[in-house]
């Protein structure tokens, strides 16, 4: 059976704010795969534990907050 969605369910506000221009290629493909294409754009992201290592993978070029 499939978990029920929630809205109470914690979400991360992630914000690129440094280009990934000159990052390695994987790290340009984790910037894109958490839904950032333009400087100083914001996300929501859901708080688990998948989310969380991407955002470790770039933790240089995107600034993460609680939402």
């Amino acid at each position: 059976m499939a978990a029920k969605k929630t809205d109470n369910e914690k979400k991360l506000k992630i914000t690129l704010v440094k280009s990934p221009i000159g990052a390695i290629p994987k790290q340009r493909a984790t910037v894109e795969a958490l839904g950032l294409r333009k400087l100083h754009q914001t996300v929501l992201q859901p708080d688990n534990d998948a989310t969380k290592g991407m955002i470790q993978a770039v933790r240089h070029l995107v600034k993460v907050e609680e939402a």
